[in-house]
Formats: C-alpha cells, structure tokens, sequence
C-alpha cells in the first residue's frame, strides 16, 4: 500500500523516471571523453588539458567559444531524441521498470545527455561516476535542478545560482554534498520534484495521445519532442553560461582547484532567502 502512494506521489514519480532513465545504456556521459572530443576544434592542447584537469573557465575558455559548442551539442541531441520519438525505439527498453513509459524514460535520457554536457562545458564536475553505478543523491538533487531550470521553475534557477556559487567561492571539483542533501538547498531539490513529477505525468499523457492518431502518428510525436527540447536546452545553456563559475574572469591556477567538499555557510540566511522565492509557475497541460 505504502509503495501505491509512493508511486502516487509527484516528488516520488519523478526520481523514479529519473533513476530508470539513468541506468539506460548510453546515457550517461564521461567528461573528460567529451570535452576532448567537443574542445578539439576550438583549443589548443595545453587549454583542453587544463580543461580536463580542472574547468573550462579555469582553463581561460571564454562563454563564446563554450557557446558555440553547447548549440552543436543541443543541436545534436535535439535531432536524435526527436528521431528516437518519431520511431518508438529505445535500446534497454526491457529493462525499464512498468511504472516508467517508454517514451518518458527515452525523453529523460537525452535530457540527462545534454543537462551533462552543459554542465561539463560550463565548468561543472563528473555527476556521474560510471556506467550503471547507483546516482548518488548530491547529483540526483543537481540533477533535479537542472531539470526544473530546462521546464522554467524559477526556485531552480535560484537553487543552481546557489550551489554554482558555493563552488565557484571555493574553487571545488565535488558537488556540495551536504547542501544538496540535508542543508540550505533540500528543501528547494524537494519542491522542484514535485513540480517535475506533475509536469511529466502532463508531457507523457501528451505524447501518447499523438501515438495515437493512425499514420501521422509518429510525424506529430517527434515533432512534439522537437518542440519541447529544444527550448528547455536553450533554456539551461542560456542559465548556466551566466552563471560566475563559468566565468573565465573567476579562473584559478590548477593547483587552487581543490577536492574538499563545499562548505555551507550562512544557512540561515540563505534558507530565509529561499522560503521568499514564491512559488512556481502552475503547470500547463
């Protein structure tokens, strides 16, 4: 019975969805293999190296240069999942759980593949430690986040500013753990899932419908997509790039980089803040 209301919940139903789409083969991205790849037509050796070592903005890469890499990659992801819509395929489909669509899970996963990319390139650390390792909760909690920044829950845009600058303050290569989990932004992690979990149960029931309609069916579901990802990419590139951590002006030499945890300070404060922020637009169907 307890599992029933579980799945019931908004906040439950959305890290269900999130943790299947995870666990999908190909979804999680590695870092260092792609700032390689994306860095190698725009930098030099020593500035991809220093990239990889420590951040893009450390290693003097300019939001310009980042710019034009986020839109090939957003680009990229948008015509495959919209591809992937169009035709109902996924591979793993197997192994989803019965409480996760197809379609969603699919849709998760490349809005997974392109929240890591920009993150990478906007100077985030690894959120993923490897191929079908269990996600730990600080970057299921960034993870939420970014999320709710791509569907315009302004608490999430406060929430990852916040986090952004408690990184950028101590020159840190590890999330905020204890932020993420327990302290200032929790509560904010919450309240974005619940609202995800609303707006997913919205986005699913509205794909399936377009599955629906003999023969134009898939040309309406992966135009549907096309519709709906690329804006909400747009949407998170845009934010991240504004944030001081991908900042070149904030850059550190690499022995400044440190891979101490953050520490919180001014909790109070900052939880005050965040109770003020009002709250989230309704979702529309």
């Amino acid at each position: 019975m307890k599992q029933a209301k579980d799945v019931e919940n908004p906040e439950s139903r959305f890290f269900t969805v999130l943790l299947a789409a995870a666990k999908l083969p190909g979804v999680r991205v590695e870092r260092e293999a792609y700032l390689r790849s994306a860095l190698a037509r725009h930098c030099s050796e020593d500035e991809i190296r220093r990239a990889v070592e420590t951040t893009p903005a450390a290693a003097g890469i300019t939001v310009e240069v980042l710019d034009k890499i986020a839109n090939d990659s957003i680009r990229y992801e948008t015509a495959k999942v919209s591809a992937l819509s169009a035709a109902a395929g996924i591979p793993g489909i197997l192994a989803l759980p019965a409480t996760v669509p197809a379609d969603l899970a699919q849709y998760v996963g490349h809005m997974l593949r392109i929240a890591q990319k920009l993150a990478y390139l906007y100077s985030w650390p690894e959120l993923f430690s490897g191929e079908g390792e269990d996600v730990d909760d600080a970057t299921k909690g960034v993870l939420t986040l970014f999320f709710g920044v791509m569907f315009g829950a302004q608490s999430a845009n406060a929430a990852v500013g916040k986090v952004a600058g408690m990184m950028a303050e101590q020159v840190a290569k590890k999330l905020p753990q204890r932020a993420l989990t327990h302290g200032v932004v929790y509560p904010l992690v919450k309240k974005v899932a619940g609202y995800l979990g609303v707006r997913m149960t919205t986005q699913s029931f509205a794909t399936t419908v377009s599955k629906a309609i003999p023969l134009l069916g898939a040309a309406v579901s992966g135009g549907l997509t096309f519709a709906t990802y690329l804006p909400m990419a747009k949407r998170l590139k845009k934010h991240l790039a504004g944030l001081p951590l991908a900042d070149p002006s904030h850059r550190a030499r690499e022995e400044d980089v440190v891979d101490g945890e953050v520490v919180e300070e001014h909790e109070v404060l900052v939880t005050t803040h965040a109770e003020q922020l009002g709250a989230d637009p309704a979702p529309q169907g």
